[in-house]
């Protein structure tokens, strides 16, 4: 329903297994790496534990498909089985024959017989279970009897369980301790962090996708309050919240759709309610105390109180000739924002409450228009441009250097939008609908949400990542290009080496990227947007000045290389 409004190709958020979304936390690639080393070794049980929808399931499903080709794996879903029913479901899942109504020691003997004939063929039998805390305690006995059978090196039969927390405390029982003494390796699968919640939110939409971000930062962190980090819940209410700025044909979603989500997903209002409020009856009395001091106040002192009134009165009126509010007249001088008149400001204010009024302003500077019926991002590439969305403070802003439609609030809290024109100094030219105003830095990080979205140039015969296997060529353009942005000296490469990497992931946690030292889509972008000198810019002088470094270092390497810098 709402795919095209986003510039979507696929749900990104079903809760269905789809190996084309897998994504692996930090988290996950740890305890993939216990499970890996613990059947590496001689064998016996592993342990994989974690809360419902924390990615276990994910987990298994990529061991699956790191095993060797020489293992045989048998998968059981369901473990809420007697011992016979066990037996025969493993023989089912490893394709042993059995005939009708066979006894506990029948089964038992085929599984042993078929685990010799394995070994004599150097394969590996693993045996997964899931929800594997289901298990009666005679069923998980039988499971180590059947890990008895061994050579003088290894046990011929090797099992994961995965199951939820109370498997830990299963396994503790008095009865169970052979079992557990027989463990190689454990893993307690936690929730995701708040970074590795943004990181997996992203990853589900470029796979879908949508490369730029669609999700604030605010929103990223109630997000995680409401999910606790939990993968499966953070599906649930990304959906419902995706579906609720489709209804309000509003992009970004930001943390009031995810509050509205989490009410409709989980039912949370009444858990907000409650813990607000203590902050609203502390308020009242804050409020209240406040209100009696300016009773006071105003009884002891009403005739000073008239004239200060009447001087602010004049000072206002005063500094109405300050105010420039033409969206034709760019190059005045900046005025501090003490100079404009907060009527006409706030006038303005009111009236940029539509996203597309902004849309079409920074379309208009890079003399280019929105096309009706298609988004933002779809009407910029159709004219040869890109969009480009990121969260982040003003220097996020001044340090790309481009015109950019920005995300603000007002002191109710309530959402406006306009597009950063030009910047001097700490002076700030900002279109509100049709007026400009000169603001200063202050002001503009009062009311920033914190999103902002840019339009460039693009950029062309660029791979889809670089890494150790990239080219020469290709390495030798993003050493250049990270020395120019790091202000550094460039060095001669002869491939994508360690040193390089170090730099990317450097790079990488600079400017809030996920920092795997290789360059991908989402890196090789910032890079580009930071050297390139195409289009509008805000401030000419620091462009300019990036610029000539840019092309010093890499005219000087590249000529030394022999090779061709990347366009």
């Amino acid at each position: 329903m709402y795919k095209a409004f986003y510039g979507l190709t696929d749900n990104p958020f079903s809760i269905a297994p789809n190996p084309h979304y897998l994504f692996l936390s930090d988290r996950h690639k740890e305890a993939l790496a216990h499970l890996t080393y613990g059947l590496g070794e001689t064998g016996g049980f592993v342990l994989l534990t974690g809360e419902v929808g924390t990615g276990k399931t994910t987990v298994s499903r990529c061991l699956l498909q790191q095993l060797p080709e020489n293992t045989d794996t048998a998968f059981i879903l369901n473990p809420s089985l007697t011992e016979l029913e066990l037996l025969a479901t493993l023989c089912d899942e490893l394709g042993i024959k059995y005939g009708e109504n066979p006894s506990l020691k029948q089964l038992t003997d085929l599984i042993s017989q078929f685990l010799l004939a394995n070994h004599e063929k150097k394969r590996n039998t693993v045996l997964i279970i899931d929800e594997a805390q289901h298990l009666r305690s005679e069923v998980l006995e039988q499971l180590r009897l059947l890990t008895n059978l061994e050579t003088d090196t290894k046990k011929l039969l090797q099992v994961i369980l995965i199951g939820q927390p109370e498997l830990q405390q299963l396994l503790k029982r008095q009865d169970l301790r052979q079992l557990a003494q027989r463990i190689t390796a454990r893993y307690h699968l936690l929730p995701l962090s708040v970074e590795e919640l943004g990181f997996y939110v992203r990853h589900r939409l470029q796979v879908a996708g949508r490369h730029e971000p669609l999700f604030t930062n605010k929103a990223i962190k109630v997000l995680h309050k409401y999910s606790g980090g939990i993968p499966r819940l953070t599906n649930l209410l990304c959906e419902r919240a995706l579906m609720a700025g489709y209804g309000q044909s509003k992009v970004p979603v930001d943390h009031k759709m995810v509050n509205q989500a989490a009410k409709e997903v989980l039912g949370a209002d009444e858990v907000i309610e409650s813990k607000r409020w203590p902050w609203v009856l502390a308020g009242s009395l804050v409020v209240a105390f406040v209100g009696v001091l300016l009773v006071l106040q105003q009884l002891d002192g009403n005739s000073s109180n008239q004239q200060v009134a009447a001087k602010v009165e004049q000072t206002d009126s005063a500094q109405t000739v300050n105010t420039q509010a033409s969206s034709k007249q760019t190059s005045v001088k900046p005025q501090a924002p003490k100079g404009i008149e907060q009527s006409i400001l706030r006038t303005a204010m009111s009236s940029a409450k539509q996203i597309d009024h902004a849309y079409a302003a920074l379309f208009g500077l890079w003399q280019k228009q929105p096309i009706i019926g298609l988004t933002f991002c779809q009407a910029a590439t159709e004219q040869g441009l890109a969009c480009y969305q990121q969260q982040g403070n003003w220097n996020s802003v001044a340090q790309l250097n481009y015109p950019a439609v920005v995300y603000l609030y007002n002191n109710a809290g309530d959402n406006f939008y306009g597009v950063v024109v030009e910047r001097q100094g700490e002076q700030i030219l900002l279109q509100l609908s049709e007026q400009q105003f000169w603001v200063d830095k202050a002001w503009f990080e009062r009311h920033f949400a914190g999103t902002f979205e840019i339009l460039w140039a693009g950029a062309d015969n660029t791979p889809r990542e670089i890494g150790p296997t990239a080219s020469l060529s290709h390495a030798q353009w993003l050493e250049n290009s990270l020395a120019s942005i790091q202000q550094r000296p460039s060095r001669l490469l002869s491939n994508f080496d360690q040193q390089l990497s170090q730099h990317v992931m450097e790079f990488q946690r600079r400017n809030g990227l996920k920092a795997d030292g290789i360059a991908g889509s989402q890196t090789l972008v910032k890079i580009h947007l930071l050297l390139s000198q195409h289009g509008p810019k805000l401030s000419r002088t620091s462009s300019q000045a990036s610029f000539n470094l840019s092309r010093n270092q890499s005219k000087s390497i590249v000529n030394n290389a022999s090779g061709q810098e990347l366009s």
